[in-house]
């Protein structure tokens, strides 16, 4: 099935009621969604918390390698209405692809949509999933991406 992304929120100024504006769409879509992937519920991490505001919303809507030195992305500021979209839509959306990894001890979902090139990960836990972190896949990580994804189907076939 074919599905359309919901539309994206442009950035406006002051940077605070921007910030405002999209914290309440994540509020809205993600922490009071009843959001669900595989039939458990999705959830967000709010500790530690970044300036009154939950942990996931922080990491979805920023980039950098310390979490103390993180700063927005606004590619991902804009497409935070995807975040539980993409989610909702990972096993019936033809555009959508998905695929589990691990990193380390922990086994991840991946949700990608291809030709938007973009991401959301969520992180299994023990009866739900946490959401993790969504952003823009870089040309160079398609690839990997592609690989990742073929080996994990394939090895399902077994």
């Amino acid at each position: 099935m074919a599905a359309e992304l919901p539309q994206l929120e442009p950035m406006f100024n002051p940077w605070e009621d921007y910030e405002n504006h999209i914290y309440q769409i994540f509020m809205d879509t993600i922490v009071n969604g009843r959001l669900r992937f595989q039939g458990l519920p999705v959830k967000s991490q709010y500790r530690p918390e970044t300036n009154g505001k939950g942990f996931s919303f922080w990491h979805l809507i920023s980039e950098g390698k310390k979490e103390e030195e993180r700063t927005p992305d606004f590619r991902r500021c804009e497409r935070v209405r995807w975040f539980s979209w993409m989610i909702q839509n990972a096993t019936t959306c033809d555009a959508l692809c998905w695929w589990e990894n691990r990193r380390g001890t922990a086994t991840h979902v991946v949700i990608w949509h291809e030709t938007e090139r973009f991401a959301v990960v969520l992180a299994k836990r023990n009866g739900y999933f946490l959401i993790k972190t969504a952003y823009v896949v870089k040309s160079g990580r398609e690839r990997a991406f592609r690989k990742e994804r073929d080996a994990f189907w394939l090895s399902r076939k077994d």
